[in-house]
């Protein structure tokens, strides 16, 4: 009787490897902004219920430091800006973004041009602020430069999203 030999196991890989091409699902940018989330996650669970408002302002003032010259101006602006309109937020990064957070859910967020290779900076509200007008408002702008006039409205949007 011939021995029989194990039958080879059939190996998988992965459509990037097969292909040779990188998936066109997600940017990567994208993906490094998710990775990024996920180590915030990993380090609040490491601080635990205790590691509040100084970790967080640490951290926003990190990711602020780290962003180009024209980008930064406009972050160390706003975080003066919302910390002097709404104190009750906590500082926070959020998807490797300087956010601000009230009761542990991100209220508004400033995302840096450069981030996503986009032509303008972002100030973002998410569906936790408290800005519903009617049917139909805005809930992100885009920034190019803060003048006190801006300043003055986004001090003012800010006031009402938490309110």
């Amino acid at each position: 009787m011939a021995e029989r030999k194990p039958a080879k196991k059939a190996t998988r890989k992965s459509a990037r490897r097969t292909t040779g091409k990188a998936s066109k699902g997600f940017t990567a940018e994208e993906r490094a902004a998710m990775r990024e989330r996920a180590q915030e996650l990993k380090a609040a669970t490491r601080r635990g219920p205790r590691g509040g408002k100084a970790d967080g302002e640490s951290d926003v003032l990190a990711k602020i430091a780290e962003m180009p010259e024209r980008d930064r101006a406009m972050a160390e602006r706003l975080h003066a800006l919302i910390k002097a309109s709404a104190p009750a937020l906590s500082p926070r990064t959020w998807y490797g973004m300087p956010a601000y957070a009230k009761d542990g859910k991100v209220v508004c967020f400033f995302q840096s041009a450069h981030k996503f290779k986009a032509r303008y900076a972002t100030f973002g509200f998410s569906d936790k602020a408290n800005l519903d007008e009617g049917a139909m408002w805005p809930t992100s702008f885009a920034l190019k430069e803060l003048t006190a006039a801006q300043e003055k409205k986004i001090g003012a949007l800010v006031k009402k999203a938490v309110s």
